[in-house]
């Protein structure tokens, strides 16, 4: 493959080019992100999307679009695009005649026999969003700047009120803030502009994917007025939006610094490489955290551990010391042994069994990779213990060991696993009581906490818990495994168990320390191989099961019943290619790199660039969901390493 790239006859076709996104992202989780045509069809697109770290720890769209207008020839053209009832105006996309990500999104207009040329970029490690216009052909033209704001967090909507909105003026710019508490927008220029003063409310702009997904979806959006500049062939101009005024004196220079130290995009590897740095964020209050995918996700403990790996140690550049720190930061909020599902400090939830165990297998990658079983033993001792012990005991949501050595836990109206859609206060997927995963990750963490423990010589923490898992990996056999069946249950009660053919089994034959032996393992593989495997992830459930559901679609209530009841994951290819390898070794290598290049094509069919978070179970597998999804993003990173490792 090469540069991901759409010519004029795709972006002047709004129904395309209107379902195709872009991202770009600093290390601060701001982003900017739109369509290709311009017109931003979900409440999370904008132009700059900032967290407010003195409100909360969530993001807030302060910027949604910032529109050009071009006098050329004495003749307006927008370039701009809204949607009010259902009809695009103005009609900006029609100018677009080129799109690329080569280093960052960059975008050519064509307008009465001129070319422009528009890049984005953040500078690093803060919050400004740089934005270049150059002019490629022609001599002149006046390009001005049409500021649109909601000032609210990403979730929510504005509606037109009577305040006031003061404007600012700056050197060669202007500034505004349309709510107390909140930073204040700068946008200047690295020339000299006019501000056009017209303050006014835009009613009813449509977010045409909120509609679709059965959301609210029309808001009232703000206008400040107009900046003006003159931009010449042969001298760019560079805009800057931030949270603070900025010195512009040099900022052509850094502009094109900044672009000449980002790498070219040329194939599915280098593209992995730039999305796997959208999703690690500095934070001043939490420390280094992960966020989920975007654009509606956050920080989420399962989808940290699992993807922290991939994002971190097995890059072309590795960086375990930043695995070190978001292992750190997460454990700040370890309450009860178990680590949070979603949220942070007062506002942590903790309905998850996973989190904690995952955690384990985050920290046995990291230990892998840095051969240091024993310094990570001495300097994570206080919480590994904490962890295990509490969970032994017994902790919320019923979790607890059994004397078996068999991990418990759950409630009828809580899902603690990450299949956890609920509908109306009932789990879609109930999975209480002994769920395989959990078990499977529960003799991992025990195996690999005594494997770092024998390291440091820790013999009061060997004899405690040395004997669990011999009799745990008896019991999960006789619980779980059906000699006939081939395969494990999913969940199981005293005396009901789930043979329902989910992927959830996978896990128990990718871990270091196995609770299946080799025959079983090959058995749950080759069956998850023919049922579940799909070009673009697993399915959550076989098409024979009469609870599947193979198309995402509808409003929340109706995704939230299809989300794990047959959708396509593709994280899960991570630990079903690691399973395969535990197999089937070498003879493993053809179906990961076919597994690999599948996703060639899905650069440009979503989230340009990036990978979503899941697809549609049938043919032709559309993505759905977030458009850069974290854990969808690393497991293929670690599928590569993978290929790597056994070629």
């Amino acid at each position: 493959m090469s540069t991901v790239s759409f010519d004029k006859e795709f972006l002047t076709e709004f129904d395309k080019s209107s379902k195709r996104e872009f991202l770009e992202t600093n290390s601060l989780g701001a982003y900017s992100s739109s369509t290709l045509a311009g017109v931003n069809t979900r409440k999370y697109h904008g132009t700059f999307v900032v967290r407010q770290p003195q409100i909360d720890h969530h993001s807030y769209v302060l910027l949604n679009a910032l529109h050009e207008v071009l006098d050329v020839n004495n003749n307006v053209y927008e370039l701009g695009v809204h949607q009010y009832s259902l009809t695009a105006h103005p009609e900006g996309y029609q100018y677009l005649s080129y799109f690329q990500l080569k280093k960052i999104p960059t975008f050519i207009f064509e307008v009465d026999g001129h070319k422009i040329q528009k890049e984005i970029q953040f500078s690093p490690n803060k919050n400004q969003l740089l934005i270049r216009y150059s002019l490629l052909e022609g001599d002149r033209i006046e390009l001005g700047l049409k500021p649109f704001s909601s000032y609210r967090r990403i979730h929510k909507l504005r509606k037109a009120d009577d305040r006031k909105i003061s404007v600012l003026k700056h050197s060669n710019g202007v500034s505004y803030c349309m709510e107390n508490g909140y930073d204040s927008v700068f946008i200047q220029t690295s020339v000299e502009n006019e501000f056009i003063a017209h303050g006014d409310w835009h009613y009813k702009a449509e977010y045409l994917e909120e509609l679709n997904r059965g959301y609210d979806f029309k808001e009232d959006l703000y206008s400040i007025g107009l900046i003006l500049f003159e931009l010449k062939k042969g001298s760019p101009v560079v805009v800057s939006v931030s949270t603070q005024q900025e010195n512009l004196d040099e900022i052509d220079s850094v502009f094109s610094e900044i672009l000449e130290n980002k790498e070219v995009l040329k194939d599915l590897s280098s593209y992995l490489e730039k999305a796997a740095d959208q999703f690690v964020c500095k934070t001043p209050q939490n420390g280094v955290e992960i966020c989920a995918g975007l654009h509606w996700f956050g920080r989420w403990g399962r989808d940290t551990f699992l993807s922290l790996p991939g994002l971190t140690l097995y890059r072309k550049l590795p960086q375990p010391e930043v695995c070190k720190e978001v292992l750190k930061t997460m454990l700040k909020d370890l309450k009860g042994g178990l680590l949070t599902n979603i949220g942070v400090g007062s506002s942590a939830r903790y309905n998850s069994a996973d989190a904690s165990l995952w955690f384990f297998w985050a920290l046995q990658e990291y230990v892998e990779f840095t051969g240091t079983a024993e310094k990570t033993w001495l300097y994570f001792k206080k919480e590994i213990n904490h962890i295990l012990d509490k969970y032994k005991e017994g902790t919320l949501y019923n979790i607890h060991m059994k004397s078996s050595g068999l991990l418990y836990g759950g409630q009828k109206d809580v899902a603690l696993t990450w299949m956890d859609a609920v509908v109306d206060g009932v789990p879609v997927t109930p999975r209480g009581g002994y769920a395989v995963e959990l078990n499977a990750l529960w003799y991992n963490a025990i195996c690999f906490s005594l494997e770092m423990a024998k390291a440091a010589g820790d013999n009061k923490f060997i004899a405690n818990w040395k004997n669990v898992p011999s009799s745990l990996k008896i019991a999960f056999k006789k619980m779980f495994w059906d000699e006939k069946k081939g395969y494990l249950a999913d969940a199981c009660e005293e005396k009901i168990k789930d043979w329902s053919f989910r992927p959830n089994q996978v896990f128990a034959t990718a871990l270091k320390y196995s609770v299946c032996d080799l025959e079983m393992s090959r058995s749950i593989l080759k069956k998850v191989k023919d049922k579940l495997l799909t070009p673009k992830g697993l399915r959550t459930l076989c098409e024979e099961d009469e609870k599947f559901i193979g198309i995402y679609n509808g409003n929340q209530k109706n995704r939230d019943h299809s989300y794990h009841q047959g959708i396509v994951w593709p994280w899960l290819l991570g630990h079903f290619a690691q399973g395969y390898v535990n197999v089937f070794g070498y003879n493993a290598l053809p179906l990961l790199r076919q597994i690999l290049s599948e996703f060639n094509s899905d650069l440009a069919d979503y989230g340009v660039g990036s990978i979503g978070e899941i697809y549609d179970s049938k043919p032709p597998f559309a993505p759905k969901g977030t458009i850069a999804q974290a854990w969808s993003i690393s497991e293929l990173i670690r599928i590569k390493a993978l290929i790597n490792k056994i070629s």
